[in-house]
């Protein structure tokens, strides 16, 4: 028998008062992947993750999170995901382990099962030697790590992290990534909601861009950043002179500011186009300072989508 998407939503529409928070959201997530949710500030993250999570209910569609109906059998959901919000559910005057065994103790663990659980867990994410230190006393990335391990405590199906990273240094970023990666490898599904395009970039299979509580875009990252027309070799010249000289040699664009030339990759790709330019301008005798092979950003592609005009919703690599 075929084991259900964790995350099946169709039709969501949510309104509080004047504002549509959720607008006709469709979503499905596959098992045992990072699923990213992006989108600026109002366009339905937060709302779409807490009906997810039994939190809120939506006044129209379906959704059905491990197999179970939300409305019908919140109970069961619940019983199945556990959550990470961006503001931290720790006591910072308890210990490590005694945050674990206290978050265990709640879930319905006896004491020797939350003691053993706690254990297990501060080990999985390298928190051992911490383990009876005061949280207070943790750096950020650790605390976080902690926050998620509390939300491991009953070994969900599906995990939701809400800006997981936010307010980190990259060092407490990189520590947080390498424990959802070994979450997922554990087996549990996460959906995530990110500020940071670098975290999604890094950590989701697969990305649904929200704009005005709706999706506008869906697809992996390398499929989102194909929108913006693949890669780009830019060329900066040693001579202004050069300028229009190497753009007919290489079908560029040319940018007299900055004495730059950029080509669109072709269909070879962008290591191959960045070989033809480098011998077109050879065989001219132009000089080059500089050859850069450019790829789009996932920021590129986020601002792109959410801008005010555009209201479609494309859905890329399905």
């Amino acid at each position: 028998m075929p084991v259900p998407p964790p995350i099946s939503a169709r039709g969501l529409r949510k309104r509080y008062g004047d504002t549509l928070a959720l607008d006709g959201l469709d979503l499905e997530v596959a098992a045992g992947t990072v699923h990213a949710l992006l989108g600026p500030n109002g366009a339905g993250k937060t709302t779409a993750v807490r009906t997810f999570a039994t939190l809120t209910s939506c006044d129209e569609g379906e959704v059905l999170v491990v197999g179970e109906d939300v409305r019908r059998r919140p109970g069961a959901v619940r019983r199945a995901i556990g959550l990470v919000g961006q503001s931290s559910a720790l006591d910072e005057v308890l210990h490590g382990r005694e945050n674990l065994v206290m978050f265990a103790r709640l879930h319905g663990l006896s004491k020797a099962d939350a003691e053993a659980r706690a254990a297990e867990l501060l080990a999985d994410f390298g928190l051992a030697d911490a383990a009876d230190r005061k949280v207070s006393t943790y750096s950020g990335g650790m605390r976080r790590r902690l926050d998620i391990a509390a939300g491991l405590i009953r070994t969900p199906r599906l995990l939701f992290l809400d800006e997981p990273t936010t307010g980190l240094d990259p060092r407490g970023r990189h520590e947080v990534w390498e424990t959802v990666r070994r979450v997922v490898a554990a087996g549990t599904t996460v959906l995530l909601t990110t500020q940071y395009l670098d975290e999604a970039d890094q950590l989701a299979d697969r990305i649904t861009v929200l704009g005005a509580g709706r999706v506008i875009a869906e697809g992996t990252s390398a499929e989102l950043k194909s929108r913006l027309g693949g890669d780009r070799v830019t060329v900066t010249l040693g001579s202004a002179a050069d300028l229009e000289r190497a753009a007919a040699a290489t079908g560029g664009s040319p940018d007299a500011e900055t004495l730059q030339v950029t080509v669109e990759a072709g269909p070879a790709g962008g290591s191959a186009a960045l070989l033809e330019v480098v011998r077109a301008l050879d065989r001219e005798g132009i000089g080059v300072d500089d050859v850069l092979l450019r790829r789009p950003t996932l920021d590129e592609v986020f601002l792109h989508l959410t801008a005010p005009t555009d209201t479609d919703h494309e859905e890329v690599g399905r």
